[in-house]
């Protein structure tokens, strides 16, 4: 074979590989950021680096409400009521929390949730605390959101708009088939 049909050959046998190598690299980014997705409220900016601190999405207002969320591998292992329990048990007998209410939530995709709400007193000064947890793609999703009451109050609507965004399972083009529980990160 002559030097100068060498590339138009491999040209050919290149071809039928290109689809296959595009949808690798395409489903390549599926399994990139965070298993979920929220949008942060108007007055609220979302902090950098916060994996450090063991959370994958936190925000703040200039005032100091925070809100957050963190995921924890739970491979279905556990319902929701048990989590939900235990949470409360943590807070309340360990933690030193008064449990004011579990109310039902759902995320913007239609997962069940428990809203559990808290409150204590420190320095004198009283503060409201939420957290909120979904199991969803064999994860726990937690989200929290915490500041001192009057603040808390003043902010409750921006809370519960940012709260009311997430997502927790998939909504991707190939979700279930073909991303499996890879569909999970967006």
């Amino acid at each position: 074979m002559s030097p100068s049909r060498l590339p138009s050959r491999l040209a050919r046998l290149a071809t039928p590989l290109l689809l296959p190598a595009t949808l690798a690299l395409a489903m390549a980014g599926v399994g990139c950021g965070r298993p979920f997705r929220i949008a942060t409220a108007p007055g609220f900016v979302e902090l950098d680096g916060q994996s450090a601190t063991g959370y994958d999405y936190r925000a703040t207002s200039p005032e100091g409400v925070v809100m957050a969320v963190k995921v924890l591998e739970d491979e279905d292992r556990a319902e929701l009521g048990f989590w939900t329990k235990s949470i409360v048990l943590q807070m309340r007998d360990v933690s030193g929390y008064a449990h004011l209410a579990t109310v039902d939530v759902t995320s913007l995709d239609g997962t069940p949730g428990k809203r559990m709400e808290f409150a204590h007193d420190e320095d004198g000064k009283p503060y409201l605390y939420w957290v909120t947890v979904f199991a969803a793609q064999g994860k726990l999703f937690i989200a929290e959101a915490g500041a001192p009451k009057a603040l808390f109050e003043r902010n409750r609507a921006s809370v519960e708009w940012t709260m009311k965004s997430l997502k927790v399972k998939c909504d991707t083009l190939v979700s279930p088939v073909l991303a499996s529980r890879t569909c999970h990160r967006w």
